[in-house]
């Protein structure tokens, strides 16, 4: 059975090889090549796809926990749900986390996730004390911020270019509920949602549902949800129970008029301009998670997500260029998520700057392609990125204008030999 990513697309043919032992996986990386590590298969594009797949979810052991410093270290099959379901009641919760906690340790150092206090908390390395990482000759380096610093820098973002991680040290934060005080602010246009954002930016957290179809002066309205974890003493953490799509919706359920209602009724669930809340971790963090097999509802061929991120000074103009050319196209998004990052780390392939990021899904269909073509020159004219982890079509072109570390990254994977070994369709496309 192949494997494919959470979009759907594309399908190939490949063969997928677990591991138990060290030995095993050196073995595993001597007789093939064109390899990728993957994960839980919650990556969008083609980032952990390949003719090869090292599946690593298996190898899921804890191995040590601190309950002094809150230091975990884990293999790097361990997804997050299962770190939070033994942890949350005990009052320790991730220090970075992303829209989904349904991916492992590993991809999350891979792709090196941010989530919704990015702007105080940077990425998922920030909390990264150490990783092993076995190489193409068979060779395990301890990598952290102080040892093996290149090879550090390269795996977190790497999007698993660099080898295979075996485990993990993480720093987990001290929680006092698993209740998040939350505040809805409603605006009317790009210009309150920026500076709503402003405004609010010493909350830990801070994300916005924005109506990627309101044209006009309506362009750029949102719901933005900021929060802090409650003190209310309340640790009895119980995943929700799953709504599951039951199989894949035909293409035609999810069209202009489909997504424009669904945007309308979202919008305007909200009736006062600032609300406040009391919401569960799952609510506030893993909406969609909620929801199992969510992906069937964009149909059979699937469909990409298309994350962009711009540099402060020109997230306003640039912004409000994307959305109204994705307004005037018709393919609208129904998930459609603006965030707020601050300064951007050392790793040489990691997706966040300092500004605004717009995360959209879109169906794969007729015209989509041509449509993002056009919203990466824009990206390009506002200097701005795409995020590898989320991209299935990005030219290379397209890439290293991005990507200004991008030769120095190409560079290390010459000298330890990895482009012989480790190779997935983005990284082929994009001339990693």
């Amino acid at each position: 059975m192949s494997l494919t990513s959470w979009g759907n697309y594309p399908l190939i043919e490949n063969e997928a090889y677990p591991f138990t032992t060290e030995k095993d996986l050196k073995a595993l990386i001597d007789q093939h090549k064109d390899l990728i590590p993957y994960g839980n298969g919650r990556s969008y594009g083609d980032s952990a796809l390949s003719t090869h797949i090292i599946q690593v979810k298996p190898h899921n052991l804890f191995l040590n926990f601190n309950e002094t410093t809150g230091q975990l270290h884990v293999q790097a099959g361990v997804l997050l749900s299962e770190i939070l379901e033994v942890f949350v009641p005990r009052g320790w919760f991730l220090k970075v986390t992303p829209g989904t906690k349904l991916i492992t340790v590993g991809g999350a150092i891979a792709s090196d996730v941010h989530g919704k206090n990015h702007h105080n908390a940077g990425c998922f390395s920030e909390c990264v004390e150490f990783f092993n990482l076995m190489l193409p000759n068979g060779d395990i380096v301890n990598c952290s911020h102080t040892e093996n610093t290149e090879l550090f820098r390269a795996t977190c973002g790497g999007m698993g270019l660099t080898g295979v991680i075996l485990d993990a040290s993480i720093s987990l934060k001290r929680i006092y509920s698993k209740n998040i005080k939350q505040t809805t602010i409603k605006t009317r246009n790009l210009k309150e949602t920026f500076a709503a954002f402003e405004r609010y930016q010493r909350e830990p957290y801070s994300v916005a549902w924005i109506d990627c179809l309101a044209k006009g002066k309506g362009i750029g309205r949102c719901l933005l949800m900021v929060g802090d974890f409650s003190k209310d003493g309340n640790h009895s953490y119980q995943p929700k129970r799953k709504l599951t799509i039951p199989f894949t919706f035909p293409s035609f359920v999810l069209n202009n008029l489909t997504v424009k209602l669904f945007n309308w009724l979202y919008y305007g669930k909200v009736f006062k301009k600032i609300s406040r809340q009391t919401v569960d971790i799952d609510t506030f963090f893993y909406p969609l998670d909620a929801i199992g097999h969510w992906n069937r509802i964009y149909g059979k061929n699937g469909f990409t997500q298309y994350q962009i991120i711009l540099p402060k000074e020109t997230s306003y103009e640039g912004l409000e260029a994307i959305l109204s050319t994705i307004s005037n196209s018709g393919k609208g998004s129904f998930l459609a998520v603006l965030k707020l990052y601050g300064k951007a780390n050392n790793n040489y392939l990691s997706f966040p700057i300092e500004g605004y990021s717009l995360a959209l899904d879109f169906k794969i269909e007729d015209g989509l392609f041509e449509l993002l073509d056009q919203l990466d020159q824009l990206v390009i004219k506002y200097c701005g990125r795409i995020y590898l982890a989320k991209d299935v079509r990005v030219s290379k072109t397209v890439f290293d204008q991005g990507y200004p570390q991008a030769d120095t990254f190409r560079a290390l994977r010459q000298k330890y030999q990895m482009h012989k070994k480790f190779n997935s369709l983005q990284s082929t496309r994009i001339g990693l």
